[in-house]
């Protein structure tokens, strides 16, 4: 039997592993936002009690149980990371946790009452969150010194195939719960992330499998090295982590406000959370326009450096939350503003992900000591819950016992942005002091082989 490669080639093409790592990240991203995508209405519009009768949450509740999940999917990260870069390794901890993926949505696919969904989103938690930075460290793995140019290169393509699948699901998935119900929506991502582990399975011969650090590992995160990297890290996380308290609303509070809005367009009417997929879809188009025309254009006339990227991509933001309160605000004042203008907001929000978190992402992984990639991919993935954590518990305070709002109409989309306009600011000072350094796996030469 083939024995593993323990060190990436010593080659100046793209790693071998590489298609299906991404093959199975689009796989994988059809199917947690395929479920994301509904969660949502489905709690809100679907959901039963054990007699099979409606048992619905309020549009407040389920903002505030929807936060939380999605800040669950972004603590798990930590115990994938443990396990991945002290005990089992990436390729091994995937697989398993994968399969624990998988029988989170067959869950939500059997059982349609609270108890269904508090298993399956625990399942989908453990599964999604614990894969999460094992996926992307694993990727970088491949690289080396010879081909170490490329690994931008690859996080992009790795972006893209995390936006097709997510395009394709947030327009199928609700399609699917109008038409075929709750079951038959939460199947289908099932069938996906069994599909996306299978693929993932099939490359194995051609990874490059970095063993675990063992004890090494633990030495390495609390040596003077290791916590320098995590506190530098740990500052520009938690700055980081505003942006996600806004950025995953479009899940939550757009989908409601989308509700409230003219949504036929081109003669046919756009479901509340159908709107979710031009997100992916602006992505794809508008990665390579940062990529190959806004980076270079900037660099020519200072040093575009990925902290500065960090913080335009914070200010941007901010425009975008001012423009879903102006549209709000319409909404209250008895108007029937066109869902064309949230497409303008997705606009603006979609082009602040990119400076925020495809820079991010690439940040966290050449930040990383090589012992600690999956590690450090969890802390980065901790301020995802951070965020959510944040949205989660301001939508929990503001909803009075009756049911209604402290925090009314536009008033609630003024809020957050008044505090992501305060941490932007903040951050410009981090953004100043912040010194980088770059780490890279050691490579295997050809002759080895």
């Amino acid at each position: 039997m083939p024995q593993y490669r323990t060190a990436p080639l010593a080659i100046q093409s793209m790693p071998p592993g590489i298609p299906f790592i991404v093959a199975n990240e689009a796989a994988e991203r059809f199917s947690y936002y395929g479920m994301r995508a509904i969660l949502v209405v489905y709690m809100t519009q679907y959901l039963l009690d054990a007699s099979g009768q409606p048992d619905f949450m309020s549009p407040e509740e389920a903002k505030g149980w929807f936060h939380l999940f999605v800040s669950a999917v972004y603590v798990t990260p930590i115990l994938g990371a443990l396990l991945a870069d002290g005990a089992w390794g990436k390729y091994r901890t995937i697989v398993t946790l994968s399969l624990v993926y998988c029988l989170g949505h067959f869950v939500l696919a059997l059982d349609d009452t609270r108890t269904g969904l508090l298993m399956g989103q625990s399942l989908i938690a453990l599964g999604a969150g614990g894969i999460k930075p094992c996926v992307s460290a694993h990727m970088g793995d491949q690289f080396g010194a010879s081909n170490h140019h490329l690994i931008s290169r690859a996080f992009g393509w790795f972006y893209i195939a995390i936006n097709l699948g997510a395009f394709a699901a947030m327009l199928i998935t609700p399609y699917l719960l109008r038409h075929f119900g709750s079951s038959i929506a939460f199947a289908v991502p099932g069938v996906l992330m069994a599909l996306a582990t299978l693929i993932f399975w099939a490359g194995r011969y051609r990874y490059a499998h970095i063993p675990p650090g063992g004890i090494g590992f633990i030495r390495s995160v609390f040596s003077a090295s290791g916590l320098k990297v995590l506190s530098k890290l740990s500052i520009v996380y938690l700055f980081v982590a505003m942006f996600w308290a806004l950025f995953d609303q479009t899940g939550s509070s757009w989908v409601l406000q989308a509700e409230q809005m003219d949504r036929m367009l081109f003669g046919y009417e756009i479901l509340p959370s159908q709107l979710q997929a031009i997100n992916p879809l602006l992505i794809i188009m508008l990665v390579p326009l940062f990529t190959h025309g806004v980076y270079p254009a900037v660099g020519r006339r200072f040093v575009l450096t990925p902290m500065r990227k960090m913080a335009a991509g914070m200010f941007v933001t901010v425009l975008a939350f001012a423009l879903t309160a102006w549209l709000q605000m319409r909404i209250d004042a008895g108007q029937a503003p066109h869902i064309a203008w949230q497409l303008v907001a997705y606009l603006v929000l979609t082009s602040a992900e990119i400076l925020v978190s495809i820079t991010c992402l690439e940040f966290s992984y050449t930040q990383a000591p090589n012992a600690m990639k999956s590690f450090i991919m969890a802390f980065f993935m901790a301020s995802v819950a951070a965020g959510n954590l944040f949205t989660s518990g301001v939508n929990f305070f503001i909803r009075n016992p009756d049911d209604t709002s402290k925090l009314v109409g536009a008033d609630y989309f003024w809020f957050f942005t008044t505090v992501m306009a305060i941490t932007s600011m903040l951050f410009l000072v981090v953004v100043r002091f912040y010194r980088e350094a770059t780490y890279i796996q050691q490579e295997l030469p050809l002759e080895r082989l």
